[in-house]
């Protein structure tokens, strides 16, 4: 049937038009976690983001930034990304529409996917995935049209478009050519069996598929220009756009560098599991209902395309799951991982869809009464949509969600005058950028990415932008060498040795593999960064609590976001920034060189800056511990007269927090042993009573 319960034009109307609303109102207006940052950043400063360089993003964000009128420009390009999301479900509901031959499976399709969490959520901020759905759905679109072209003209004119289309996505995403390379033999052996397939016809879709590569080209020239204060790479010759083109420095066909997976099957799993998760287990039965039910379609066009769909989406999963080399029992990596599965969610709905036509057509022809099981139609994919809805909004209802950004707000504005900041990860690195150099953010700041200081390519560029940072080589490596290309690389110590008369900060952490620094410098606590002072530098710890006390403006509750999400891992950086001034005394008080009335000191104020924190009705679970252990120490030094408290309160103290984290944090390798200690420090209060 065609779904005809409602007039079809109609239908699809009120459905975009609610899709349109429902994403431009849960849109994020600030920046989001993860890449977004960094991609803006590179819009912004037409720049080259990360490999492969995505320049078919970068050039689109770009224009939304020109063309539209409000907002910042993260909230421009997110309002783009909400557009192309709009798109790819009217393209998914021409797709279904024209295999199916039914309208409210298109309705089914579209709605499906568009407000399922994934899709939502990448629909509502600026990052290149929902582009290449975009992409997806579009040769999804081209080749069912090519199947059911009538002419040789149509088929000629729809094979050169999708070529072109071919490699035009592949300037964004490179997942697709899993799909192309199912489609473009399936697409030449039509037009062979339709003897319309020559030498010249391949050389016009070589040159189609070409023109589509054409955004390439700006990856040497935004290099060559060397305008952009954030950019990656040197694409300045066939050497290093190659590397940056096959993301050589992540791994090819890996999605990070120096990780290892959780292996193909449990990825597969995970897959399978998220299908039913994310397009409920209705949609998954109907999509895998409609596989068998392809026999019975008399249309054998249809029937074609449906198997082609299906063997994609069965080699994605499967080329995925293997290359898929993060650990998926970390909450982030498997949001990380997820989100390449939007590309397989996207035929598991079409595929429902048609599953959704192909149930109700079988049961007109059994049961007669057509109109009756049209409005069914309507009705169930209505249903459907609605729960979809329902359930997912408040998860990705991201208006409010200025996480992220605050994050990023703290710590620019926790820094002093002139300051050099060494970024290190995703979090600081692609937000600060974001706000310092597409907002204005502190203009008086200089930020160095620690991990882009190991690449060759990296210093030359930046230090055109920045002249006042002296770096004291061309790389940044353990070993100070030159090598036989007069590559002259440096390490830590001596980087700060060139800018003693900077103030300079690491967010968050320094890279392990340096530990140079230490000969000469240490680090100091600076909210959720670390100040890098000389070791001769006198410390006064009344003044660094002074500094470091309530540094930042942070209000959200503790552990209130998904532990998979970005804002997660922002706001668990913000609370421990307010351990960290206590824990760096506390380590200092343990230096075995320390005087006694110096130890006394230490311990007594980190006691009572943790006492101040544990307060907290919610908090991070080792704050318990280290508070435990403070008390404990203050106990033996005889610290608590200089507070004013009672040994027994202190062994109360001690015992309490010791079970409170045992009680918490029940997968700690050290728990016998703490609960050994608990009982020993219940056998001294027992005697001291």
């Amino acid at each position: 049937g065609n779904g005809g319960g409602l007039v079809p034009g109609l239908g699809s109307f009120l459905f975009l038009s609610g899709l349109s609303a429902i994403y431009l109102r849960t849109l994020y207006r600030s920046v989001p976690g993860g890449d977004s940052g960094e991609l803006v950043t590179a819009a912004c400063e037409l720049g080259v983001a990360h490999p492969p360089g995505y320049p078919l993003f970068t050039l689109l964000a770009r224009l939304a930034m020109t063309i539209l009128p409000l907002g910042s420009p993260v909230f421009r390009v997110n309002v783009l990304n909400a557009i192309l999301g709009i798109a790819t479900a009217s393209l998914l509901f021409e797709a279904v529409g024209r295999l199916s031959d039914s309208y409210s499976g298109g309705i089914l399709a579209a709605g499906l996917f568009a407000f399922s969490r994934l899709a939502w959520q990448w629909s509502v901020a600026a990052e290149v995935f929902t582009l290449n759905n975009f992409f997806v759905s579009l040769l999804m679109v081209l080749t069912v049209r090519f199947s059911t072209a009538p002419t040789a003209q149509e088929r000629s004119k729809l094979s050169l478009l999708g070529a072109f289309c071919c490699g035009l996505s592949l300037c964004n995403q490179h997942t697709i050519v899993l799909y192309m390379m199912y489609i473009v033999p399936w697409v030449l052996f039509r037009l062979h069996r339709e003897k319309e397939l020559s030498v010249r016809v391949v050389l016009r879709l070589g040159l189609c598929f070409g023109a589509g590569l054409l955004p390439y080209l700006y990856l040497p020239i935004s290099s060559y220009l060397n305008r952009a204060r954030w950019s990656w790479g040197d694409q300045t010759t066939l050497r290093g756009f190659i590397t940056h083109l096959l993301r050589e420095e992540y791994g090819t066909f890996d999605l990070a560098k120096s990780e290892s997976g959780s292996g193909l099957l449990q990825v597969w799993s995970f897959q399978l599991a998220q299908i039913k998760t994310e397009l409920s287990t209705i949609g998954a039965t109907l999509a895998l209902a409609a596989i068998p039910l392809q026999v019975f379609k008399s249309n054998s066009s249809q029937r074609s395309v449906l198997w082609l769909f299906t063997v994609m989406l069965c080699s994605y999963s499967i080329f995925f799951s293997w290359r898929a080399n993060l650990d998926l029992s970390k909450p982030l990596y498997v949001g990380v991982v997820e989100r390449f599965w939007l590309q397989s969610n996207l035929v598991v709905c079409v595929l429902a869809g048609c599953g959704l036509a192909s149930v109700c057509s079988i049961l007109q022809r059994t049961m007669g009464n057509n109109a009756l099981w049209d409005w069914a139609e309507w009705l169930f994919a209505i249903i459907l949509i609605a729960f979809q809805i329902h359930h997912n909004y408040r998860i990705c209802d991201q208006s409010n969600n200025y996480v992220v950004d605050k994050f990023a707000r703290n710590l620019l504005g926790s820094m002093p005058p002139n300051a050099t900041i060494l970024v290190r990860g995703d979090l600081p690195g692609n937000s600060l950028r974001y706000l310092h150099y597409c907002e204005g953010q502190r203009p008086d700041l200089s930020l160095v990415d620690q991990e882009m200081m190991t690449y060759d390519w990296y210093l030359l560029k930046l230090a055109k932008h920045l002249p006042h940072v002296h770096f004291p080589g061309h790389r940044w490596n353990l070993v100070n060498q030159v090598d036989p290309a007069g590559t002259v690389t440096f390490n830590l110590h001596h980087l700060l040795n060139a800018n003693k008369e900077r103030e300079i900060f690491v967010c968050i952490g320094l890279h392990e593999g340096d530990p140079s620094w230490m000969y000469s410098y240490s680090l100091r606590p600076w909210g959720a960064c670390e100040k890098l002072v000389h070791s001769t530098s006198q410390f006064s710890p009344e003044s660094w609590i002074q500094h470091t006390k309530d540094m930042y403006n942070w209000t959200e509750e503790y552990g209130r976001f998904d532990p998979a999400s970005w804002e997660a891992i922002a706001n668990e950086e913000m609370w421990q920034a307010r351990m960290k001034t206590p824990f760096f005394l506390f380590e200092l008080a343990e230096n075995p060189g320390q005087a006694e009335p110096v130890k006394v000191q230490l311990y007594t104020f980190a006691y009572q800056l943790y006492r101040e924190l544990v307060t907290a009705e919610k908090h991070p679970v080792n704050w318990h511990k280290n508070y435990a252990i403070v008390c404990e120490r203050m106990l033996w030094l005889a610290a608590h007269t200089a507070v004013d408290v009672s040994p027994e309160s202190l062994l109360s103290e001690a015992i309490k927090h010791f079970s409170l984290y045992v009680a918490k944090a029940p997968d700690d390798p050290q728990k016998s042993a703490i609960i050994q200690f608990i009982r020993h420090l219940k056998e001294e209060r027992a005697r001291a009573q």
